[in-house]
């Protein structure tokens, strides 16, 4: 079986792939590396000015090393492998956008750290439980969530229509300030049936 890719093997590949220097890059695109990447290393601390890290499509089992990067917005970690969300302390104060799909996270401990927070893509997880969805309500930022594909949308009807705009209503009485709920954006009849709720 092939040796894992390393954070520093994806990164020269990159710079030689788009001939720029990683240090310099305000988007690092280190996504579908094969053999995979497993580990997230401190080697991503060097690159300063990232506003944007892509490490979706790989292996990796754990969120770290993100200490120094002073400039991320956008970390999208779609189809990995992680479990939970943790470890984002030192991007905490500049995160806005979570791109975590095709993962399998079951609580949301630790979220209400990222207060800058506004879109929290998190289809296809294993969230099953209203207790983990409110734990998003510290984030007064957040309007745009994805959960479709997660144990706790499916159990509202198989993508029957009425129940899932129960769904949405559900959502917007725990999240009032949602924007989009699942790529579809929020209207005021289900914010006004929401408040009445």
């Amino acid at each position: 079986m092939a040796k894992p890719t390393t954070v520093k093997e994806a990164i020269k590949a990159f710079e030689t792939a788009k001939m720029v220097k990683s240090t310099e890059a305000e988007k690092v695109e280190l996504w579908g590396q094969i053999p995979p990447i497993e580990k997230m290393d401190a080697t991503l601390s060097t690159l300063k000015a990232c506003k944007h890290l892509s490490l979706s499509t790989n292996n990796i089992e754990k969120i770290s090393s993100l200490s120094g990067m002073d400039h991320l917005t956008i970390l999208s970690l779609g189809r990995n492998l992680i479990k939970k969300i943790e470890n984002l302390d030192g991007v905490a104060d500049t995160l806005e956008e979570l791109w975590i799909s095709y993962n399998l996270i079951d609580k949301l401990t630790n979220i209400e750290k990222l207060t800058k927070l506004r879109i929290l893509y998190m289809s296809n997880n294993k969230i099953a439980s209203w207790g983990e969805i409110e734990k998003l309500q510290a984030l007064e930022n957040l309007e745009d969530l994805l959960l479709v594909g997660n144990p706790i949308y499916d159990a509202c009807g198989d993508g029957q229509t009425k129940l899932k705009s129960e769904w949405r209503i559900e959502v917007l009485k725990r999240l009032p300030n949602l924007k989009k709920i699942d790529g579809v954006p929020v209207d005021v009849e289900e914010k006004d049936l929401a408040q009445e709720g």
